[in-house]
């Protein structure tokens, strides 16, 4: 457990997306992800998306309400872009709109190859799961990769808006990659929300959630299985809360709120970590990451990896380990002397080796930021990282917002 330390963080590619790049469809609440095979280069945020052909140099925007055709009362928005290399295929995943009273769907769209243009799609309803789910709709979507499976993780609420369950759902590589006609496995709990996946799985997939108090629910998800299993892990003392952290102009970032979701998940050998972002406590003056990591076999926790410093906070952290098993991290930082602002590290034995990937100049009027940031592995390059973020530049309107995207590696 360290303070971060700003060093040994190679910036490979460090680039702002522009107005042409996101057709102004930009957001505080940006939520955006990444994925690169070779030079091609898809991002994705809560309303747009874009691509590039030559390692960011150039963008073409990719419209989300217009690429694919319409389902349900049409594109909403929460977009999760990811690359695949052993299938060589692209995997886009977008949420739609409920129709009045009734049901949305989350799609699952693939494109095959280098350049993701041509892509094949299936639709996804709550009564596809249950014929009595009639008004339900699905919400906050999170993904990975195992070596033969998606997974992939909603929310569920109904329609007053009040949350009723979470889904996991298991989706073969093969009939993805192949455009076959899909077939899935599915999981619910009406017991713990925000299900959040661990990026680097192989054989199975381990994903986790807050039980209540300082206790985390992981449950893991044999690929060769249709059963989840689950165990509880008793971590440090930690707060839910106040989330303040006012920058130079005033604006608090984190007032929309912030919650304690987690956003960060990894799995390494035996060892599955989590992040999420947590109010001050003793010896933590201001919102910071609190970490966790257990080993799934002996189901006991290990240590306690928080990202902190005395001035300014941190939170939305994404995580993932590169080919050797380095845990790489996107996240924010903001308050005190710093206006919200994008970073980008990795843990280095004890210690969280970070590089401030962009300064944002403006803090945000509402006081609205998040939901998520992505971390990947880079493909080709699997011992280094891609990340998404953004920050506001030359004012505090919602078109302000730059989404950024980072290539980086250890210096």
């Amino acid at each position: 457990m360290s303070a971060a330390v700003m060093a040994n963080v190679n910036l490979i590619r460090n680039i702002g997306l522009g107005d042409s790049a996101t057709g102004l469809r930009t957001s505080t609440i940006n939520e955006t992800t990444v994925a690169t095979s070779d030079g091609t280069v898809f991002v994705t945020g809560n309303w747009f998306a874009s691509s590039s052909l030559n390692d960011g140099k150039d963008w073409t925007q990719v419209d989300p309400f217009t690429a694919l055709p319409p389902a349900a009362d049409g594109f909403c928005c929460d977009q999760i872009v990811l690359y695949e290399p052993s299938r060589d295929v692209w995997m886009w995943i977008l949420q739609y709109a409920a129709v009045p009273g009734g049901n949305n769907v989350f799609r699952i769209a693939v494109a095959p190859g280098a350049t993701p243009t041509t892509w094949q799609w299936w639709d996804i309803a709550p009564t596809d799961l249950d014929p009595a789910w009639t008004n339900l709709w699905f919400d906050y979507p999170d993904a990975a990769c195992s070596s033969n499976h998606l997974y992939v993780t909603f929310n569920v609420f109904d329609h007053r808006d009040d949350w009723r369950r979470a889904v996991a759902f298991k989706l073969p590589l093969d009939m993805l990659s192949m455009g076959d006609q899909l077939t899935h496995q599915w999981w619910t709990t009406t017991r713990n929300g925000s299900l959040r996946l661990t990026q680097g799985a192989t054989d199975r997939m381990f994903f986790a959630s807050h039980n209540a108090g300082r206790t985390l629910r992981v449950h893991g998800w044999p690929d060769d299985s249709p059963t989840v299993g689950s165990f509880d892990v008793q971590v440090g003392s930690w707060a839910a809360g106040p989330y303040n952290s006012p920058g130079p102009d005033g604006s608090n970032w984190l007032g929309r709120p912030v919650d304690s979701r987690i956003t960060g998940g990894w799995i390494g050998g035996t060892r599955a970590g989590f992040l999420w972002t947590a109010g001050p406590k003793s010896g933590r003056p201001v919102p910071y990451v609190k970490g966790a990591v257990v080993d799934v076999t002996t189901q006991l926790l290990v240590e306690e990896p928080d990202i902190w410093n005395e001035e300014s906070a941190y939170a939305y952290p994404a995580a993932c380990p590169n080919s050797a098993g380095v845990v790489g991290v996107s996240l924010m930082t903001g308050g005190g002397p710093r206006h919200p602002s994008h970073v980008v590290g990795f843990r280095d034995g004890a210690e969280w080796r970070l590089k401030t990937a962009r300064a944002g100049t403006h803090g945000p009027a509402p006081g609205k930021w998040g939901d998520y940031l992505t971390c990947r592995r880079h493909h080709p390059d699997t011992s280094e990282w891609v990340a998404s973020g953004y920050t506001l530049q030359g004012g505090t309107d919602r078109r302000n917002t730059e989404p950024q995207y980072v290539h980086f590696g250890i210096g």
